[in-house]
């Protein structure tokens, strides 16, 4: 759960099951970083750049392909299925039982774990 109020955007363009997929992946992304990386800030390029920012092999590659099924060109398509994965990410963050921290710094939205739960 996000501690201070924040936009939750909608992602739409991809089936219920492609969503929860996504969901699912970023929510054990999220469990796993709070878990081995206590008290540090992260966001999504953490889980999502890297070795395999083409997203390959997992649920993500959806919203890439989406946008190039539009017409769109790669780099654009690449932009935009970022922001979505961030959207989503945000979503997965404002849903979880924990309590998160969030920061924006030079366009990028990070979060943090408190070390709370939400009680109620």
């Amino acid at each position: 759960m996000l501690i201070e109020k924040s936009e939750i955007r909608e992602v739409n363009g991809i089936s219920k099951e492609e969503k929860q997929r996504i969901i699912d992946f970023l929510h054990g992304a999220v469990y796993s970083w709070c878990n081995n990386n206590k008290d540090t800030w992260f966001s999504a390029r953490d889980f999502l750049g890297r070795d395999n920012y083409f997203w390959q092999g997992t649920p993500m590659i959806v919203l890439y392909e989406k946008h190039q099924a539009s017409g769109k060109k790669w780099e654009d398509s690449f932009k935009q299925a970022g922001k979505e994965a961030g959207w989503l990410l945000k979503k997965v963050i404002g849903a979880d039982k924990r309590n998160f921290e969030t920061k924006k710094i030079e366009q990028i939205r990070k979060y943090r774990w408190t070390g709370e739960k939400d009680v109620s």
